[in-house]
């Protein structure tokens, strides 16, 4: 047997070690790039820099040098201990680590990884390599400005001349988050002190937060999100609008913080990531500068355009029927309340499984693949889908349970009346009022989940005879309600359909409240 077949990945003859090395991968477009140039850019990653500088004189000329030999930009990412972790030919917004990749420590703190990158156009930072910096929250951004003159021949290499560099860093509590340094010569960006700059720039970021922290106190801290709302055709202005501001307390009823809103118009939704490139690009920057941990979405995503998303953003990722899910598992209190929440969270989860992680990927078919049985994917899927079909028997017997409940108080001949509504509408508060009942209240959407009934006695309109009726304050509607809650509560809705009336409940100061009775 070839014993080259039992090495898992390429190796070759490192003379100053004597031994097997793997070669290590480079990144970004390496079309038409020769195997000796790609030999010199595995060479980068043997390089080791002191741990306190930005760069030496030595390593920027070395990738001047190969930057100038193949005619593209080239970026080298290294770590605080000097160490190189990833070379990629492009600019820093082609190469740029994956967010899902780099190490997350909060607004306090920076990645601890450093880029430096070369320019054969002799500028200036652009917006988009200081954008990936925002979006690595890299430690600094060192770009080397090549000029074409002073290029030589020597021993069959080519050695690059840098005319002139630039540092840029994140700050604090800016308009934009970030600043960067006038032209600096080579020298004199060799000799910047890298641990004191970060130790200086980490410590801003730590008052800046400061402030915030002191303002929540000991509370659990809140999911500090951003909104995305999409506008499309044929939906007018006041109701973009209107569902940005329920979307908005949508969030703030579920336990969340709503940092800013994002706006697009387009003609209809982007089919991979909903929102133009661009503006993902924009939602990024927005995210990382203000610190948030999730991002909101006006409409329900697709499993695929969920996973789009946070690959390119880096942050969870959610649309309004995982926040309507979230907000019903937090107010369900009995039984069956809580039966419904979570047939509804599993109905919804089944098909965004897919790409969870290396851990939960499908087989793959062909030669190769076959042998180590189901993988955690389907393990997963098997033990919900096992899940869900015994809460759904669950669920028709709850239905059936109900429905003698209903015949009996029909065989007695009490009249029930359903109250009805769009959620924070008063429902709850009515029936409070007219029972004397207990039920909470709060000016919230969904405050209240469970059905509740109580007993209430009119005079009767024939004669001067008291006659008792039952009250069942219902959960509230909402725009576009999910159909797996609907489906999943469709044992709680069934009081509204076999009720003998319908008492509607209408908040006249809410300026939509004419779409509110629509929906």
């Amino acid at each position: 047997m070839d014993e080259k077949k039992l090495i898992p990945f390429k190796m070759e003859i490192d003379q100053s070690c004597k031994g097997l090395r793997p070669i290590e991968t480079i990144y970004g477009n390496l079309q038409g790039l020769k195997p000796s140039q790609l030999k010199q850019l595995r060479r980068l990653y043997h390089q080791r820099l002191p741990g306190d500088r930005i760069t030496t004189v030595d390593f920027a000329q070395r990738m001047a040098a190969i930057s100038t030999e193949i005619e593209e930009p080239i970026c080298a990412y290294l770590n605080r201990r000097g160490q190189v972790i990833r070379v990629g030919v492009g600019t820093p917004r082609q190469t740029q680590i994956s967010p899902l990749e780099m190490p997350r420590y909060g607004a306090e703190r920076l990645s601890g990884i450093r880029c430096i990158a070369t320019n054969l156009k002799g500028e200036v930072p652009n917006e988009a390599a200081l954008t990936a910096m925002v979006l690595q929250r890299l430690d600094a951004l060192a770009l080397l400005s090549l000029t074409g003159v002073g290029f030589e021949r020597r021993g069959g290499g080519a050695t690059g001349y840098v005319k002139e560099t630039y540092l840029a860093h994140l700050v604090p509590n800016a308009d934009h988050p970030w600043t960067v340094s006038e032209s600096l010569n080579l020298d004199v960006l060799a000799d910047q002190d890298l641990l004191d700059l970060v130790a200086n720039l980490e410590n801003e970021f730590r008052q800046s937060e400061a402030p915030a922290k002191a303002s929540q106190g000991k509370a659990t801290p809140l999911d500090r999100v951003v909104l995305v709302g999409l506008h499309t055709q044929g939906m007018t202005p006041e109701q973009f609008h209107t569902g940005l501001e329920e979307l908005t307390l949508l969030v703030e009823s579920a336990g969340g913080s709503v940092l800013d809103v994002i706006e697009q118009k387009r003609s209809q939704c982007h089919p991979q990531t909903v929102v133009g490139q661009g503006k993902v690009q924009e939602i990024a920057l927005r995210a990382q500068t203000l610190g948030a941990n999730l991002i909101v979405f006006n409409r329900d995503l697709s499993p695929t355009q969920g996973r789009n998303l946070e690959t390119q953003i880096g942050i969870r990722i959610v649309d309004r029927t995982e926040v309507i899910l979230d907000i019903f598992a937090q107010r369900a209190q009995s039984q069956a309340g809580k039966l419904q929440v979570e047939l509804a969270q599993l109905e919804y989860m089944m098909p965004r499984l897919t790409g969870r992680g290396k851990a939960m990927s499908r087989l793959g078919g062909g030669i190769g693949t076959r042998g180590p049985g189901e993988t955690k994917l389907e393990t997963e899927r098997r033990t919900i889908q096992r899940r869900v079909n015994r809460l759904q028997q669950e669920v028709n017997q709850l239905q059936a349970h109900r429905t003698r409940l209903r015949q009996k108080r029909q065989h007695h001949g009490v009249p029930v009346i359903a109250v009805v509504g769009y959620t924070n509408a008063g429902k709850s508060t009515l029936l409070n009022t007219l029972t004397n009942a207990e039920v909470y209240a709060a000016d919230q959407l969904f405050a209240t989940l469970d059905p509740t009934t109580r007993r209430m006695v009119v005079p009767d309109a024939q004669s001067e005879a008291l006659q008792a009726i039952l009250l069942t304050d219902t959960v509230g509607f909402i725009h576009e309600l999910p159909p797996s809650l609907v489906d999943a509560f469709r044992a709680t809705l069934e009081e509204v359909t076999d009720a003998d009336a319908l008492l509607h409940v209408v908040d006249l100061s809410h300026p939509a409240w004419l779409s509110q009775i629509r929906s």
